[in-house]
């Protein structure tokens, strides 16, 4: 029975063809980590047959648009691609795409005519544990609790300030994929090593996915800070 367990893993996992524009864009690389996270499903990117097909050519259901194309989806063909499938067109996948935005331009908008599928996200890891991580891992740059405003590096935002933005939950999943953080962090399972000839520049950062779970559910019982009425300018 032990020896089956790496098999029943090995078996998460689905094939995705995307064209080769979209890979060249990054947007992949955008959204394979962030779905990844959630569900441990591994996305292996394969130029041949494959489970989902993304593409700006020919039949499909029509899932975003940008480039010059409205991109299209084959049908899933296993139980994992339909996941990500599902996840692509539910509400968080759409804003996933519709965040995407190197150098801070915005290349793919989800505005096509495409079903929305609710997804609700409950952070259901312990929070206690992850305020522990957070203090251990996060708090060397970042405040990471109300009463300990002063023990942080200035240009960096306090868990508060950024439990205010809407997409808190995204950036908290994925930080890892966030600059600077893939110079110096390793998640189990989803970040490739380092290059030999390109050691950390500082002590890594090692976690698991349920240590990140930990830690989303420990910052959404934080109160957002405060930050006054809007400037009004007359």
């Amino acid at each position: 029975m032990l020896a089956a367990l790496p098999a029943v893993a090995q078996d998460k996992r689905f094939t995705l063809n995307a064209a080769p524009e979209l890979v060249a864009s990054g947007l992949t690389q955008h959204l394979i980590p962030r779905f990844s996270f959630k569900t441990q499903v591994r996305i292996t990117l394969t130029d041949g047959d494959a489970d989902l097909t993304l593409s700006g050519t020919g039949k499909g259901r029509a899932v975003f648009s940008g480039m010059g194309k409205t991109w299209r989806m084959s049908n899933p063909q296993s139980e994992h691609a339909k996941r990500f499938a599902d996840w692509l067109t539910s509400e968080v996948g759409r804003n996933t795409i519709a965040s995407f935005a190197p150098e801070g331009t915005k290349l793919f908008s989800p505005d096509v005519e495409t079903a929305v599928i609710e997804e609700t996200i409950a952070y259901d890891g312990d929070a206690a544990e992850g305020a522990r991580l957070s203090e251990l891992h996060c708090a060397r740059c970042h405040v990471v609790h109300p009463e300990r405003r002063l023990k942080s590096i200035g240009s960096t935002p306090s868990f508060m300030l950024m439990r205010t933005f809407d997409d808190w939950d995204s950036r908290f999943a994925a930080f890892f994929a966030l600059k600077p953080h893939p110079a110096f962090t390793q998640v189990e399972g989803i970040t490739e090593p380092f290059p030999v000839h390109r050691p950390p520049p500082i002590v890594p950062l090692e976690m698991t996915l349920d240590d990140i779970d930990a830690i989303l559910a420990y910052v959404q019982l934080l109160e957002p800070a405060d930050l006054g009425a809007p400037l009004q300018i007359d």
